[in-house]
């Protein structure tokens, strides 16, 4: 439920800000928001989280992932930089253009420092370890995709040329697969999610079958949304 308020919160709000810049309007983004869940393995943990920071540098944007020109975690990972920005209250500008007030941005700007929690099964490790961690997934993505350019002879697009494409570009042909239902590491955690996930959904459509007969006291499992009731006219 958290994940859902939390990302409903973030794709709105950015979806706002990126009509207010661009002047486009209507939805950002084609696709709501999945999450895939990632089950308590270190393997699987590690593994996305080596997919995350590859982002850029695999699909030959950039050689190196401190070079990607826009918002990353790498830097702060590896060097301890501050990931900081300004958070704009939209709602004290507008108060303020309604009652005729010339307003900046700027006025109703507030800084704001994002802190990064460390990938949970690695949250006990010291800072020293962690960091050296993370630079060695770092390393490893980094040569894979040097190793992938040299046997396919691509070459890295550059920052610069990322800067300058227009936001409308998209490519030719767009590699597209299926969201898997978990990230798991083994066939044994694998199963182990589908299992309970079987068991959710049929919790979940038999409460929705005792709705539609009419038995409002239908207990449905916990994290589930259950339908909305039917309409019951005046």
């Amino acid at each position: 439920m958290q994940g859902s308020k939390f990302m409903h919160y973030v794709a709105s709000n950015l979806a706002r800000e990126v009509n207010r810049l661009t002047g486009w309007s209507g939805p950002v983004f084609q696709n709501r928001y999945s999450m895939v869940v990632v089950t308590d393995e270190e393997a699987a943990q590690v593994e996305r989280f080596k997919y995350v920071l590859a982002q850029g540098c695999k699909e030959n944007l950039v050689a190196r992932a401190r070079d990607w020109p826009g918002v990353s975690s790498v830097r702060a990972l590896l060097d301890g930089e501050a990931l900081t920005g300004h958070w704009v209250d939209r709602t004290q500008e507008y108060a303020a253009r309604l009652q005729g007030k010339e307003t900046d941005p700027r006025q109703f700007a507030s800084p704001e420092v994002l802190v990064l929690s460390p990938l949970p099964c690695w949250q006990h490790l010291s800072t020293e370890i962690y960091r050296a961690r993370v630079a060695g997934l770092v390393d490893q993505f980094e040569r894979e995709a040097a190793a992938e350019r040299a046997r396919t002879g691509i070459e890295v697009l550059g920052a610069r040329a990322v800067l300058a494409q227009h936001p409308h570009h998209r490519p030719a042909r767009v590699a597209k697969s299926p969201a898997p239902l978990v990230h798991a590491a083994s066939k044994a955690a694998r199963r182990a999610f589908y299992e309970v996930y079987r068991r959710f959904a049929t919790a979940f459509r038999e409460a929705s079958e005792k709705l539609r007969q009419g038995d409002r006291s239908a207990s449905f499992p916990a994290g589930s949304f259950p339908p909305a009731l039917p309409f019951v006219p005046g």
